[in-house]
């Protein structure tokens, strides 16, 4: 079967509507739950108040977030059809149109920004900058190596900041200074599975995947994975941490994380996973309950 029966044959599995749905990629929302970051770490859990704060800045994020998919899919359209995975999705199967992925991304980008003025300015003007990323990265950014990376991982470090802004508390270095290397850490795995899926071809699909290298991106994960989980590690034995937090034992929960980063290594450098880190989480079970045993942890040195 060539490309155009290919993508004809998809045509017919999905409605309308399940089409806009996967335009929307509602299972990357997982994303998002950044924004409860701060809500847990600042003991505020319980305060029905903050909780619901937080849950509406989650939702924006997925109203946005949403819009900057359908953005980015119009722009790769193209290059998505020559991608073993990507031309399923909705324009590169030519299911959508432009005209209509456009729709949806304007009545997303305005329900989410309309959305977060009821949040306050501060919290208004984080999705203004949001915003503005996406829009570099999928116009611009993704185009210069090493630069793409850096651009996704601001992106987690504005949910994670928009969390804190959204309650009112302060957002701890800590939590931007983790959050961006573990971010980090995702999106190189991420580029590492598509050179390993594209071969010679990742050039054609985006020219900066030509650019790098299976072993250069070995390197920076090795750097920023160890950021990641010293950074951590330093983080819960921070004395001034432990006095904030009320527990001195944070520490327990390094197990975890550990785990969970050096699964995501294994499967990104031995089983060829990692090309979407949403799906990874959502289908491999020993990752799934190490972050649930690491989030069971927090929550019980934190509150009880």
């Amino acid at each position: 079967m060539d490309l155009a029966e290919s993508n004809a044959a998809m045509v017919n599995v999905r409605t309308r509507r399940g089409a806009l749905i996967a335009l929307a990629r509602p299972y990357q929302w997982v994303k998002n739950g950044l924004v409860f970051a701060a809500l847990v770490f600042s003991e505020r859990l319980f305060h029905l108040r903050d909780v619901l704060l937080a849950c509406v800045a989650f939702v924006v994020f997925c109203a946005v977030s949403s819009a900057s998919y359908a953005l980015n899919d119009i722009l790769d359209r193209e290059a998505d059809r020559h991608h073993p995975e990507k031309r399923s999705r909705p324009l590169a199967s030519g299911e959508l149109s432009v005209g209509e992925a456009a729709a949806m991304a304007a009545v997303l980008g305005a329900a989410g920004i309309g959305l977060s003025l009821t949040l306050g300015g501060g919290f208004f003007a984080i999705i203004g900058l949001y915003i503005a990323l996406q829009f570099f990265y999928s116009g611009y950014a993704k185009q210069i190596v090493i630069a793409d990376v850096i651009a996704i991982a601001i992106g987690f470090v504005l949910r994670a900041y928009a969390g804190g802004v959204a309650i009112g508390v302060p957002v701890s270095p800590w939590l931007v200074f983790i959050t961006f290397v573990l971010a980090l850490f995702l999106a190189l795995g991420r580029r590492r599975q598509e050179l390993g899926m594209l071969g010679d071809d990742a050039i054609t699909h985006r020219g900066p995947l030509g650019e790098y290298s299976v072993r250069l991106i070995d390197q920076m994960i090795s750097i920023v994975g160890s950021a990641t989980l010293v950074g951590y590690m330093i983080y819960t034995a921070t004395p001034s941490v432990a006095a904030r937090l009320h527990t001195e034992h944070l520490f327990l929960t390094v197990p975890f994380v550990a785990f969970g980063l050096l699964r995501y290594l294994y499967l990104v450098s031995e089983c060829d996973e990692g090309g979407d880190p949403a799906r990874l989480v959502m289908r491999d079970r020993p990752l799934q309950i190490s972050i649930a045993l690491w989030i069971l942890a927090d929550l019980l040195l934190l509150y009880f």
